[in-house]
């Protein structure tokens, strides 16, 4: 685990990385209008345009076309589906690639396409033509590593978040003091509060009806399996693998601490205290259970979480869904498994086909400028948002409105899956007061543990992987909810279920894995 600095202090710190341009005129790319054509499917929207409608133009896509000169045109592949995969394959079968290929997790497709001729590598035209991106990297130059294919070329330019928390543990304080608790200090004291919760009617309805921990999301329970020194993914996406602590990647279902973490929270099932329905109930799960006064704990998003507060004051009397520390583990250990990834598998790319590839890394730098940057997360100034005292501020119609905040900029054109770097203050200026304590209070402590970042394959690597680890993984995640519903044993299964995973090729993935992290990261 690494010391960290505050939010504000890290955006910045990384702000005076990129030079900002001065004057209008000089984003100019070209004297003369020249229109790109453009892929850009991604969860939300299957298309170049607001909500996907290619009939209209973004405008936030209005404003950088008077900046730059460059009119990005749609010709996304896949626009009948959601699949980014089944969207990209769409795109690579038919051959002709339109100029720039942006969306939804492209690095493993460019990445590994790139070195065969489809994208072109952009080491050299960000090093002559993209000052702001060079210096980004300059900066990280882990990150620069970490998006590189494995011929050592860049092939797209990323989505690079910024901040470090994304989720918390959550709980009802009003439910802990109604029952004289105080909040969990570590796994034991937690067992104790959500069997208090479950049998104790902390609602107050005379009904054993509360449900002590719920998830919105079921890969969430996964989370509990920190709390015996277990890991549930090396990253912000769920059953991801890990760098363990001799430098090796590894899956951490394959590990003997998930077998015993497993093995609790099968029990914690069994006794009632996660939610019944946790595999079922889906996305509503938190909205359902808070308004009807039966959720008492889980791990969820500071921003959205926090809000439940203030919906819900005159509904129930004393309620209060606060954020706590994590519960020390089994050994002692604090760990906040979830954090922002600095860099994410979506950006865009250029194409084999692109005749402009100068003027157009020349446009991908200009969203790392500050006005570039600016527009990227906050929409169009003097419509979305005024700068005051030097700081990007929402107009108060934009935070007062009853659509969320993002929802509002997905919809202007900010805030999607192009290769910008996000400025945290977009989504600060939309966080409770209580988020925020939160986020201070999780700051307080050394909790966040290192991201594995990905690696490249090369065509064999891939090929082994694609091989073995679809049925691998699912393989897994059956096993998993099985022992957690109750259907078998995993203590006394594992060494039948260890040797499934090797005769499924788990050693073969693990080996082309810790080949490709070895080649990319030494």
């Amino acid at each position: 685990m690494k010391n960290t600095t505050s939010i504000i202090a890290l955006a910045g710190v990384l702000a005076t990385a990129v030079p900002a341009l001065a004057q209008d005129e000089d984003y100019r790319i070209v004297e003369d209008p020249l229109e790109l054509s453009i892929h850009m499917h991604w969860p939300r929207a299957q298309g170049y345009g607001p909500g996907g409608d290619t009939s209209k133009i973004y405008p936030v896509e209005e404003v950088a076309r008077e900046l730059t000169g460059i009119h990005l045109v749609d010709d996304t592949s896949g626009r009948n589906t959601t699949d980014n995969n089944e969207a990209m394959n769409l795109l690579l079968a038919k051959g002709d690639l339109p100029d720039i290929v942006g969306g939804n997790r492209i690095k493993q497709p460019v990445n590994q396409y790139g070195p065969e001729g489809a994208f072109l590598p952009l080491n050299e035209l960000i090093d002559e033509h993209a000052p702001n991106i060079k210096a980004f990297f300059d900066e990280r130059p882990e990150l620069k590593q970490a998006i590189a294919a494995y011929d050592g070329n860049i092939y797209y330019i990323p989505y690079l978040p910024d901040g470090k928390y994304g989720r918390a543990w959550y709980i009802r304080q009003d439910w802990l003091d109604k029952l004289g608790l105080e909040q969990p200090e570590n796994v034991d004291e937690l067992y104790e509060v959500l069997t208090a919760f479950r049998n104790e009617d902390p609602n107050g309805n005379g009904r054993k009806d509360e449900v002590p921990y719920f998830a919105r999301d079921w890969e969430e329970v996964n989370r509990l399996l920190t709390f015996w020194d277990a890991r549930s993914s090396g990253s912000d996406t769920y059953h991801d693998f890990y760098v363990n602590d001799e430098g090796q990647i590894v899956h951490p279902y394959a590990q003997e601490a998930y077998r015993d973490g497993i093995a609790n929270i099968a029990k914690w099932y069994e006794e009632g205290l996660i939610d019944p329905e946790i595999f079922t109930r889906g996305s509503s799960s938190r909205d359902y259970l808070l308004s009807e006064d039966l959720g008492g704990m889980t791990h969820d998003w500071f921003a959205s979480t926090s809000g439940y507060n203030d919906a819900l004051q005159d509904k129930i009397e004393g309620f209060n869904f606060v954020p706590f520390l994590p519960p020390a583990s089994v050994s002692g250990v604090r760990m906040e498994e979830h954090r922002r990834i600095p860099i994410k598998p979506d950006g865009w790319a250029i194409s084999y086909a692109n005749e402009h590839p100068v003027e157009t890394i020349k446009y991908f730098d200009f969203w790392f400028t500050e006005k570039g940057r600016n527009l990227s997360n906050f929409g169009v100034e003097g419509k979305t948002w005024d700068m005051v005292d030097g700081e990007p501020v929402y107009k108060p119609e934009v935070l007062n409105s009853s659509t969320p905040v993002n929802s509002q900029m997905y919809l202007e054109g900010a805030q999607i899956y192009r290769g910008y770097w996000m400025d945290y203050r977009y989504e600060w200026q939309w966080t409770s007061q209580a988020a925020r304590e939160g986020i201070e209070l999780y700051d307080s402590e050394d909790l966040l543990v290192d991201q594995f970042l990905g690696v490249a394959f090369d065509k064999d690597e891939q090929e082994i992987y694609d091989r073995y680890w679809p049925s691998i993984e699912t393989y897994m995640l059956e096993r998993q909810q099985a022992w957690i519903l109750g259907s078998g044993d995993v203590v006394a299964d594992w060494d039948s279920y260890i040797n499934t995973l090797d005769k499924m090729g788990y050693e073969e993935v693990i080996e082309v894995m810790n080949s490709a992290y070895q080649r990319q990261y030494d």
